[in-house]
This record gives C-alpha cells, structure tokens and sequence, in this order.
C-alpha cells in the first residue's frame, strides 16, 4: 500500500481504491485508509474516509457494514457540524437514502427503527432546506416493501409531485423506480415507457442502465417482445457480470434464461457467481437470487433433468433436485423473517410466486454458446394396446395408416410400418402385408438392409406380385451401393431390370413397379458419378443420364395422380440437374433443379423439394443471381418445415444470412444467423458450425452498431472458433470485431488486447495490411487505456509496416499519433492520438518537458516530410489529391501541438514563440485547403478559425477578425452554390457561430486596444 503521508496523498489512495473492482478486497483496502486517516489528526480526512468506506460498502455485498461508519459520522456531525465541508455535509445527507434502503434489507431490522429512521430523515432534510422528494420516494420503498399498495401509491405520487433538488436521486435511478413499481402492478407497457430514457442512454449513472435493462427483461417477454428482451439480456448482463453489488439485477437475468428455454446459460450463470448462494450482507437480495435459482432448478427438473450436476453452494455437489429443494427452503425461510418483520405475508408471497412462474417462451434463442442440457432417457411407446379378443382391429386400423403414409409418400411411413410389425408379432398375416414390413424394416436399415431387402422380394413373389418383388431387389441393390459396392450393386440390379422390362412389355406388372427398378438403377449410376474422385468420366455420365431419361421416358404422361410417379419424374429432373451441374452447365442444371422442385411442391410433396431448393440456391449464387438464391433458400425453410433436421436448417439459414446481408441488409441478416446459432446447436453442432454462425451473427450485429450484443457473441464465437476448423482469419475477423466492440464500450485495455492477439496471427500472412491496421488499432486501444509506452510502441510497429506498404496515409497518421502521445507521455498531458485524418487532440493539457515537446515536434515535423515526399513522386490525380489534404490535416495538427506544447510556467517571449511557430502551421493548413476548393471548405474553415484565435492571443485582433470574416464569406459564398458541398448542416452552424463569437472577441479587444 502507497504510504499516506499527508491529505493529498490519502485522497489520491481513495480515488484509486474506488476505480477497483467492488468486492471485499476493495473494502478492506477503505478500512486500511480509514485507519490511517485517523493518523493524521485532521477531523475532515477521517469524515473523506468514512464516507469512502460508506460508498465502498454500499456498491458490495457487505452492504450491512454501513450502518457503523455511518453513525460514526452523524454522531460527528451533531458534536461539530463545522468539520463538514459543503460536500461532506451533502453526502451526509445523501447517504440517509442508502441507510433507509439498507435497513429495510436487514430483516433484524425492526420496521419500527425503518419509520423512526424515516421520521429524522425528514426532520433532517426539512432542516437543511431539503426537498421532501427523496423522503417520499424513501417512504414509498418502505410501503412497497411490505405490500401496502394504498400507502405506496399516496408516498408514490407525492415523490413525484415534490421538487427535485440535490437530495433527489439521479433521473435514471428515479425511473428505474417508477417502472419498477408499474411493473409490479402488471403495467409492463408503463414500466417500459418510464425506463425508455435510461435503456436508450439519454440518463446513466454506476448502476444504469444495468439494473434498467435486468428490470425490462420479464415485461418485456409478457409483453410478447422477444427480440427487445434477447438484446436487453445480452447487453444488460455484460453489465451486471463485474459489479459484485447487483445480485437482485443478476438475478433477473437467471430468471430471464429460466422463463425462455436457456436453461443451459442459466446455469453458467449460476457457475459464474458461487458466493451468491451464500454472501448475506444484502439479505433481500439473496431472496431473490435463491428464489430464481428454485424456478431454474425446477425447471430442469420438469424437463427430466432432476438428476443433472448443477452449481451450487460450495462444499458438496448438487443435482438439480437437492438444490431445488435447499433453496426453497432458505428462501421462504429468509423470507419468513422479512415477513415477520414486517407483519405481513407480502414478501412470501412474492417469493413463491416468483418461483412458480411458468416458462414465457418454449426457447429463445440468444446466440452466444451454451450447450442444451442433455434430453432425458425416453421409455420407447409400449405397443398398441389389442381390444378384447384378437387384436386385429387394431392392427387393420395401423396397416391402413401405414399404407396410407407409405402410398403418398408422407413423413414417418417407416415408423409407422415399425408399429405395424410391433403390433403383429403373434399374429397370422397375408404374405402381402408380411412383404411390405419387411420392406420397410429395410429402409430403415439403410446400407444394412440388403438382405431384408430380398426377403421382402421373396414375399412379393409368394404373394403374387412379381413387379414389386424385383423392384425390392433393385432396392437392395441401391443400398449396397451407399456402402460403397458400386460395381456389386450394378450387377446385382442388371437381373431385376432385363426382368421387369420383360414382364411390363407382356403386361405382367404397372408403370409403378417398373419405375421402382429403373430409378434403383439410376440411382446406383447417380452413385458412381457422386462417388468419382476427380473429374467424373464421361461414359458414367453418359450411362447415368441414358438410365434416368429411360425413367423419365417410361413415367412421363402416365403419372396421373399416383404421387410416387409424380415424385420419381421429379427426381429424375434432379438426377439430370445434378449430370448438368457436373458436366459444367450451371444455367441448365439450375433451371432443371427448379423445375424438380417445383414437381414435388406441386404433388404435395414439399418437404423433398428442399433438397434441391438448397442446391439451387448454390448455384444460383454462383451464377451470380442473388434474388433467385435467396427465394430457393426462403422456400427450402418453408418447405422443410418441421421435417427438418437441425443441422440443415442451420445451414439453411446461415446461407439464408450471408445472402441477405449481401445486399446490406444487416438487421434480418442478423436474425437469420442467429436462427443458425441456435439450430447448430441443437444439432449438438455448437463447436463447429455453430461457432460460425455466431462469427457471422457477431458481425451483423457490429454493422448496426450493436456493440454490447456484438461483444457477448464474439467472445462466445472465439471459446470455439479455431484456426484448424475454421481459419485463421475467421478467428483474426472476430478478434477484430471485438476489438472495435470493446473499444466502442470503453473497454479499451480489453480492446488492446484483442486487436494485438489478431495483430500477431496476422504478423504470419503474405500480405500485410491487415496486420498494420490492427497494430494501428491496439497503439489507438492502449493509449487509450493509459498505457502510453506500450501505445508508442504499437504505433511504430504500424507505422514500419506502412511504410513497408508504401502506405503514406497510415505511415503519418501513426507518426501524427506518436507525437501526441510523446507530448502526453513527457508532460502528463491528456491529449490523445488520433483514430482518423482529421482527428487531433481530443483534450487540452498541463505542461509538458523540454524534451517531450522536442520529440513531438520531430514527429510531427516527419510526418509533415512523409507528405511532402509522397507528394513529389505521386503519378495520378486522385492520389495528389489525397495527399495534399492529409498534408493540410498534418499542418493543422502540427499547429494545435504546438500550441498546446506551451508550458504554463514558461516565460512569455517563450509561449509568445510557440505561439508564433503554431500560427505558422496553421496558416500553411488554411493554403494547402484552399488550394482544394469547396472539397475541403470544413477542415479550412477549422484551421482558419483555429488561426483566429491564436492570432488574438497573440494581440492582433485586425487579423484575428479577417480570419473570422473569411470564413463567414466562405460560406455566405459557398452556400448560394447549388453544388455546394461544404459540410453538413450542423458543422456549417457551428463554424458560423464560432466566426461570430471570435468576430466579437477581436471587435472588443480592438476597442480596448484603440
């Protein structure tokens, strides 16, 4: 611990120690400083601190321990009130409202203490001249608490009658309140209206929007607004996650993941935060945490997951159940003192009610990583039960249904001929229906079903069906070509086909059976053009296609209604597509898998349309024709259905977002891909394919500057984003969107990090802008986050690959940067290097060194030779042009360090030669802009006005006014010119206003120097 010497010294370590993350370690550090405030004998250093400790303790879980330091300063306050200045006298007073809240979360507090304590707030108040404001919104917290509606609705309404002052609290934690009280009432519509402001960032403060957003989240699922409740959750729990003090708000988020069908996150939730379970300096607040992990729990356990591992108090394992069962039983227990307290149910009833809400939605999806807790084990469905006697009933009522299936080609006919054959064990069947569950049986068997294959033709044929018997051999021969024996399969099914030729010529079978040998023989073709490693042979194209044009001759105009003809001409137009697409006709093999899938939806038959619906969307993409791509993708969704396996409709709709977001459409591109997200995982594809879904979902929400949404995905991507899966520069792409999240978050040390961790995988490829431009990106991050040696050193690394590039832009921009931060690093200043060519110091400064100034001017003076150099060998105009406004951006820059470089202690002749020396700048900035015309009329006005002024503190307001009347002209001019391009409106009103304030400022110093 830094020695505390003096006041100074100690307020410093106070002001640290509160940029620490809250917690126990960060109030054991307010009492170490306590203790040596008291060392330094001065009455106001002890009252500084205890008011430190007070803070501290109010934004942790220990918030029980400010009851002592707080009577210690009230009992200071009544002995010498004279100790206190104006602000240690209005914290004081502030801190009775932490006090009342603090009281009501104890529950050995007596309420009467609660009134009695109310009763001197107001006393208090009314004494020091206060608005009744925050008693009455203190009074309506103590009514609310204990569910006296009428009593909180009378203290409700007089809050917001009486006055605001500057014992009201801020307006976002005012609102926080107000909306949470109509929410209580079930007024959710309410509620979001009065948080509106703070969720849209018009009213901040530590706890705000956090709590806000955690409050929004069950409204705003009863009020049936998913998507606003997925991002209030993502953003808000990014918030909550550090502050140890804000358990009821992580709370809500538990509860959000329970009534949405996350359970899985739920738990990682749980997982993240074990002293939850069991820190009591905030009692309420326990309440409330253990009362959610009850519905989370018994959520799981109604899933079947009662006997799943959880996370809970330490010192044993939990399945779901027991800790279901452990935190009843300590939450209605906390909440039975609360209530004994207060002598009524309320916060019982409360409780309970919590705990038994009902899901709000079936599942959610949020698109960061978490894996479904596992499905429990299913008992398979006993068989049908027979009515009295034999059974048959019931087995004719399951043949019927099985046939019915099976004949119009519907989902589920293999199962429902599996009931068939449940059903039938015992029983005495006809051949013909002992054939057809044996047919079935084998496909379900896939390549394993040859030779139930033939014992189903061997019962066709016992049964009198010659054509089906070999259509089911030709069957079996397909099957062992899916295992890989093309050559047996084609042997195998040549006697089937010469046969049933033979037989359909002699009207010895239909077109149906027939059918059923040609296309298992087309098939086994089909087989070996898929299989072929390389370019396919000819020949195997020309055989497939002569097999399939046979079909399509045989079936063609005599399908009629039969659906399964119906459907095998469709998949011969597919077969055929697919010969085009391989013998490299994109335009017909598309045009032909449109029309295949156009045949199945037109037969009823969707659900095998999407096959092809999603070839044709690839090829259509590669044809180029984006809106055709994207209808094939759209109808494949459709078609599909509830027939779809979760790992296509990840496909589906991760395609589905690449191709909307292609044509800018980030919003919808978003929901698509987060629909990829979710089914990926449920496919149990998270790692792999699901962790692309989220790089893609990540990066749409980053182009709609959604950067607290955007950060929580990316960081989900990159736990399974690998180089070896899925590139490298997939995971470099999500690095660096999350870098550009976390710095538009302010999170900028985090930032640094992950632009230098993309910066080094980068370091490794042939071409190297991308990794100049991270390095660029982490040099703008650390000094930022105040690490300015480390931002000096990223700087020239970006700026030796620039240069390395030929890339004069990003070579001076990094020079330009590295000279501010030498005149911040030397001197202590608080300017900041740039993030773009017109940017300069973004705050004004102490005084610097001698020698910091001299490297900033080096810098800056190299970057203004770096311009002029390019300048001298640019071969086109466009580049010229670029360059000569980077130069004027440099001058300008140059100008302002300058100017800022002049030391407040220094004499004068020596500010007044800065000074001279900026000016000078600034004026080759103002001729290097003019010489570009209206293109740059906003940075030359900027200059010409930055000119003004130095040019009136330097005593010559003649010149410092015609610099402000040139920029009046500029736009006067400028501004009846139809083609006028000189900045928007509001830049235009700005410089207008500063000409006239600095026309003003010369006019008088004018005067007084006449």
């Amino acid at each position: 611990m830094t020695a505390i010497t003096d006041f100074d010294s100690l307020r410093r370590a106070m002001a640290e120690n509160g940029e620490q993350p809250e917690g126990p370690a960060r109030n054991a550090r307010a009492e170490l400083l306590l203790a040596e405030a008291e060392k330094l004998n001065i009455p106001l250093a002890v009252i500084e601190a205890l008011g430190h400790q007070l803070k501290v303790y109010n934004y942790s879980s220990e918030k029980d321990r400010m009851f002592v330091p707080f009577a210690r300063l009230l009992r200071m306050w009544d002995e010498r009130p004279e100790d206190f200045d104006a602000h240690e006298t209005h914290a004081l007073h502030w801190v009775f409202k932490w006090m009342s809240a603090g009281m009501l979360d104890q529950p050995h507090v007596p309420l009467a203490s609660v009134e009695k304590w109310l009763g001197e707030m107001e006393h208090r108040y009314r004494l020091a001249g206060h608005s009744e404001r925050a008693v009455r919104g203190a009074e309506f917290s103590v009514a609310a608490h204990v569910g006296d509606e009428e009593r909180a609705e009378r203290a409700f309404a007089a809050w917001l009658a009486a006055d605001r002052d500057s014992m009201a609290d801020c307006h976002a934690c005012e609102l926080q309140g107000q909306g949470w009280w109509r929410a209580e009432q079930g007024r959710d519509a309410e509620a979001l209206d009065l948080w509106a402001p703070v969720l849209e960032g018009a009213y901040t403060c530590a706890h705000e929007p956090h709590a806000a957003l955690a409050s929004s989240l069950v409204p705003l699922l009863r009020l049936g607004r998913l998507e606003e409740a997925r991002a209030h959750h993502l953003r808000g729990f990014r918030l909550v996650r550090a502050m140890e003090s804000m358990r009821g708000a992580y709370a809500d988020h538990v509860e959000f993941c329970a009534l949405t069908g996350n359970e899985a996150r739920g738990l990682e939730l749980l997982a993240e935060r074990p002293a939850y379970f069991t820190d009591e300096g905030q009692p309420r607040s326990r309440l409330d945490f253990l009362s959610v992990v009850v519905l989370l729990m018994e959520r799981l356990s109604a899933l079947g997951l009662g006997g799943q591992q959880v996370p809970g108090p330490a010192g044993r394992e939990w399945t779901a159940a027991e800790l279901a069962v452990h935190a009843r039983g300590e939450a209605l227990a906390l909440a039975a003192r609360f209530d004994e307290r207060n002598g009524t149910s309320h916060i019982s009833e409360r409780a309970r009610a919590r705990m038994a809400q009902e899901p709000l939605a079936e599942r959610l999806p949020l698109g960061v990583r978490a894996v479904r807790p596992p499905a429990p084990a299913v008992a398979p469905p006993a068989p049908p039960t027979a009515s009295q006697g034999s059974g048959a009933p019931d087995l004719a009522a399951l043949l019927a249904e099985a046939r019915r299936l099976s004949d119009t080609l519907q989902p589920h006919a293999v199962e429902a001929w599996a009931a068939v054959a449940s059903a039938a064990e015992g029983a005495e069947l006809e051949a013909r229906d002992r054939a057809e569950i044996a047919d079935h049986r084998a496909m379900g068997l896939g390549p394993e079903g040859a030779e139930t294959f033939e014992q189903a033709a061997g019962l066709y044929a016992e049964a009198g069906d010659p054509g089906e018997a070999l259509a089911a051999r030709a069957r079996g021969a397909y099957v062992r070509a899916l295992a890989g024996e093309i050559d047996e399969a084609l042997a195998a099914v040549a006697e089937p086909y010469d046969r049933v030729l033979a037989l359909y010529a002699e009207g010895g079978t239909e077109v149906r059976q027939a059918a059923g040998v040609l296309m298992g023989r087309a098939r086994i073709l089909m087989r070996r053009v898929h299989e072929a490693e390389g370019p396919v042979a000819e020949r195997a194209l020309t055989e497939a296609e002569r097999a399939v044009r046979e079909l399509l001759a045989l079936v063609e105009g005599r399908a009629g209604d039969d659906v399964r003809l119906v459907a095998r001409v469709a998949e011969g137009h597919a077969m055929l597509a697919e010969l085009a697409t391989r013998a490299g006709d994109a335009q017909a093999g598309a045009e032909l898998f449109a029309r295949a899938a156009a045949e199945f939806v037109g037969a009823g038959l969707p659900w095998f349309a999407v096959e092809y619906e999603a070839k044709l969307a690839g090829l259509a993409h590669h044809l180029g024709d984006m809106a055709e791509a994207e209808r094939a993708l759209r109808a494949a969704l459709e078609h599909g259905g509830r027939f779809l396996e979760p790992v296509g409709r990840a496909q589906l709709y991760l395609q589905l977002a690449e191709v909307v977001g292609g044509r800018g459409e980030a919003g919808e591109a978003a929901e698509h891909a987060l629909e990829a997200a979710h089914w990926a995982d449920e496919a149990g594809e998270g790692p792999a394919f699901g962790a692309w879904a989220r790089h893609q979902l990540g990066g749409f929400l980053v182009r709609q500057g959604r950067w607290a949404e955007a950060a929580e995905v990316l960081e989900s991507a990159l736990a399974d984003l690998s180089a070896e899966t899925h590139g490298d520069g997939a995971v470099v792409q999500t690095q660096w969107w999350l870098g550009d999240c976390l710095s538009e978050l302010g999170e900028h040390r985090a930032a640094a990090e992950r632009r230098l961790q993309a910066a080094e995988t980068a370091r490794h490829w042939p071409e190297q802008h991308d990794h100049a431009t991270l390095a660029h990106l982490a040099a703008e991050s650390l000094g930022q986050a105040g690490l300015h040696a480390e931002a000096d050193r990223a700087y020239a690394r970006a700026g030796d690959l620039w240069r390395s590039l030929g890339n004069v832009h990003g070579l001076v921009r990094s020079l330009r940067a590295r000279a501010w931060l030498a005149l911040r690093t030397e001197g202590g200043r608080e300017e900041g290097p740039e993030s773009g060519p017109e940017n300069g110091p973004q705050n004004g400064g102490a005084d610097g060194t001698r020698d910091g100034i001299g490297a900033a001017r080096e810098l800056m003076a190299g970057a203004v030779g770096e311009c002029a150099d390019a300048l001298e060998t640019a071969d086109d105009e466009e580049t010229r042009l670029r360059l000569v406004l980077e130069l004027g951006h440099t001058h300008r820059q140059f100008g302002d360090l300058l100017a800022r470089s002049a030391a407040e202690d220094a004499d004068d002749d020596s500010i007044r030669a800065a000074m001279e020396e900026a000016l000078s700048q600034m004026s080759e900035a103002v001729a290097v802009f003019v010489s570009l015309g209206d293109a740059a009329l906003p940075p030359r006005t900027g200059a010409e006005l930055a000119a003004g002024w130095l040019e009136a503190d330097l005593g010559r307001p003649a010149r410092a006014a015609a610099r402000a009347r040139a920029v009046l002209r500029a736009y006067a001019d400028a501004g009846s010119d139809p083609d006028f391009e000189g900045g928007d409106e509001e830049t235009v009103r700005a410089r207008r206003a500063e000409a006239e304030q600095l026309l003003q400022a010369a006019e008088e110093a004018a005067t007084e120097q006449g």
